[in-house]
């Protein structure tokens, strides 16, 4: 119970994370992301106690970590560059499911049931109702034509999935080291905005909703994440996970003032029905 109420304290601060970049959309990504991730680095002061020896990990751990925060935000960047949006979200919602069926793989206590299997493809069939029913595309509006940056959008998938198990496989090191992995992602990402980003100039408003971003969907959502993957299972807290696209998308259709669609209330049955199916299907 404590691992999912964790993962879904996580899982509801990413689901802010499109309204808060809608809010900032003038700001290049990387930039953004950058300036988040130093912010949310910050969170491990108090965590560690103003101790910097708690940050410290074995260097393959720290570059384990920059692997999932930088590897992931750079892939999915650089899709959403060369791929349309819709269609390059849809594929990187693909990394629940596949938290749910690499679990064995790379933590070989775990089995893998069927119950597993249908869970994870009917949550990911419910993001993909949220996801497209937002957009109002639906399957007939969705691009045909291929785009290389699917590629990209799928490899961030399996970097974040990956990297969410691996968490495991590692010596054991305290959440607060996140802080460290955020630290080397931000202003990797910040190099990233410098190569390939224009200047732009920040207001004051921008700089608070930067703030919050990284106390959020880009600082506190990390932290908790990886409390709830050291504190339970992984195949349970993939299949939670789907919720995020589906808060995201509640969020922006109520501040946004716009009519709660049908394919909402659907994808919340599926993702829901998900969780539930996963929850019961034993170890």
């Amino acid at each position: 119970m404590r691992s999912n109420l964790l993962a879904l304290g996580a899982i509801g601060m990413w689901g802010a994370l499109a309204a808060l970049g809608v809010a900032l959309s003038h700001v290049p990504p990387f930039l953004l992301t950058g300036l988040g991730l130093l912010v949310g680095s910050l969170i491990a002061l108090p965590l560690s106690r103003f101790q910097w020896a708690l940050w410290r990990v074995p260097l393959p751990t720290l570059l384990l970590g920059v692997y999932g925060l930088f590897g992931f935000h750079f892939l999915l960047f650089v899709a959403l560059r060369h791929a349309p949006a819709v269609e390059a979200n849809l594929i990187n919602y693909l990394w629940p499911l596949g938290m749910v069926v690499m679990a064995p793989l790379f933590l070989p206590a775990l089995r893998l049931r069927g119950a597993h299997v249908v869970a994870a493809l009917l949550g990911f069939a419910g993001a993909a109702v949220a996801i497209l029913g937002r957009s109002g595309a639906g399957l007939d509006g969705m691009a045909l034509e291929w785009h290389w940056g699917y590629l990209l959008a799928l490899a961030s998938a399996f970097v974040w999935s990956s990297y969410s198990l691996l968490t495991r496989r590692v010596p054991p090191f305290p959440t607060s080291a996140i802080g460290g992995f955020a630290l080397v992602s931000g202003v990797l990402a910040l190099l990233c905005h410098a190569w390939l980003e224009p200047r732009v100039v920040l207001s004051g408003t921008d700089w608070a909703l930067i703030f919050l971003l990284g106390l959020g969907p880009l600082g506190g959502a990390f932290f908790l994440w990886d409390a709830a993957l050291k504190a339970g299972d992984p195949r349970r807290i993939g299949l939670l996970a789907f919720l995020t696209p589906l808060l995201s998308t509640a969020l922006l259709v109520v501040l946004s003032g716009q009519p709660l669609r049908w394919s909402i209330a659907l994808a919340a049955l599926m993702i829901v029905g998900a969780a539930v199916l996963g929850s019961r299907s034993g170890d």
